[in-house]
């Protein structure tokens, strides 16, 4: 074995930055300018084997975190990708030039998924730009920390269920008629599906019943050809944490894990290959959860 084959081989606990992180608070939805330590989204790492050549993408929150980090390797792996995201312009941007520089095309769709007219028009975007729809991935989420039910607006658990749950099935039913067997649909869940924080209430239900919704609809397009599968992140580093969270728990985020520190979203990205690929060809209703180490069982 050469020498450069060992060196590729590290420690998972020490590959990222651990807690304590400075301390900070963004406006929602946040940015990543301000996100510090910055997040890794497979920038400069991800590297691309054609596993999606051809395909066409439409990504829920694709600006920043996850979502990014999932189109910059949908797009080196040979896809073109949509990109919806709530209000977040420099990011998207930035998204979008990544996508260009693999040589795919990026389309950036503006606006508030919680309300049904706006997911019918993402996908009407969608099949007028790309012809078709491959590839659905709903990952973009709301979570407000409340240190009780009764600081929770009805208003705001309202909007976290419309964006949340509501939105997967305004957009998985829009999409159903422009997607061909073979193709993928990718919904973001979280460990708190399992294990529920007690001040995230609404998102925690929310990601339960995502589940839930994911193993339904896999069930019921298995015949279409159509699968469905879902992704279990644990703590991971994007914007969303400073902006929804309180300060005290931002500088630990990930701490409570095995591995002692928040994961980045360069190492879900592969996961979402997986599922959007022919190499996930007889999975549909399954999770794969990625937690760092938090079981979930």
């Amino acid at each position: 074995m050469s020498s450069s084959a060992e060196n590729t081989q590290q420690d998972p606990k020490d590959k990222y930055p651990k807690p304590e992180y400075p301390e900070q608070e963004q406006s929602v939805p946040g940015t990543e300018a301000e996100l510090q330590p910055k997040a890794d989204h497979g920038e400069n790492s991800y590297r691309g084997s054609g596993k999606l050549t051809g395909r066409k993408a439409i990504i829920t929150g694709g600006d920043s975190g996850i979502g990014r980090a999932v189109a910059i390797a949908f797009a080196r792996e040979g896809a073109d990708v949509l990109i919806s995201y709530l209000s977040e312009h420099e990011d998207a941007k930035e998204t979008a030039r990544y996508i260009e520089e693999a040589g795919r095309k990026a389309v950036l769709v503006p606006g508030d998924i919680s309300e049904e007219a706006h997911c019918k028009s993402i996908i009407q975007r969608a099949v007028e730009e790309f012809g078709q729809i491959d590839i659905l991935v709903n990952n973009a989420a709301f979570q407000m920390a409340r240190e009780s039910l009764e600081e929770v607006p009805s208003e705001e658990w309202d909007y976290t269920f419309r964006t949340n749950i509501y939105a997967m099935f305004y957009l998985c039913k829009a999409a159903k008629p422009h997607m061909k067997p073979g193709s993928t649909v990718i919904n973001t869940t979280s460990v708190n599906a399992y294990n529920p924080k007690p001040i995230l209430v609404p998102y925690a239900a929310t990601k339960g019943a995502i589940q839930n919704f994911t193993a339904s609809l896999g069930q019921l397009w298995a015949e279409d050809g159509i699968r469905v599968n879902c992704v279990a992140p644990g703590p991971i580093w994007t914007p969303l944490i400073p902006s929804t969270m309180p300060p005290e728990d931002v500088k630990t985020f990930g701490q409570n894990t095995p591995l002692k520190r928040a994961g980045q979203p360069a190492e879900l990205a592969p996961i979402y290959v997986l599922l959007a690929s022919e190499d996930s060809s007889y999975m549909t209703a399954s999770t794969v959860q990625v937690t760092g180490g938090t079981p979930t069982i």
